[in-house]
């Protein structure tokens, strides 16, 4: 049965309705893990500081294990350690655990270019009526 007129609306609406709930709860079940599990790993004695891919499932991992460094090589069934280093030799991140740049940031930079684009575009545009003689760039 094909449903029409106001009944169609109402179940459009009704579903909207219920999507954008679900999306709602979903965000803030998705921060309230993301706290908690940022939560159980402060105070802790591991510590994974950089990961580099060198292959398909290989990488090397740069650990902290409680005052010691270690380079390690993680591989699909193996985990291997490299050699240990010294805290002198590393470099020190200047802000560490702050992204470099931030989603808000980056979207309203986003939306700047392009309504600047969009700007640029409505001047090139001629004026209506205006003829040209086809030798226009």
């Amino acid at each position: 049965m094909l449903l029409t007129g106001v009944d169609g609306y109402v179940q459009l609406i009704t579903v909207l309705v219920i999507f954008v709930v679900v999306l709602a709860i979903t965000a803030v079940v998705t921060k309230y893990i993301a706290r908690y599990q940022k939560a159980q790993g402060a105070g802790s004695n591991i510590e994974v500081l950089e990961t580099a891919q060198i292959a398909a499932g290989k990488y090397i991992q740069l650990v902290r294990l409680g005052g010691t460094y270690a380079a390690i090589a993680v591989c699909k069934d193996t985990v291997s350690m490299l050699c240990q280093i010294p805290e002198e030799q590393l470099a020190k991140r200047e802000q560490a655990g702050e992204p470099g740049v931030k989603f808000k940031e980056l979207l309203g930079s986003m939306l700047h270019r392009e309504s600047a684009l969009q700007h640029q575009s409505d001047e090139l545009q001629k004026p209506e009526g205006e003829q040209t003689d086809g030798f226009d760039r």
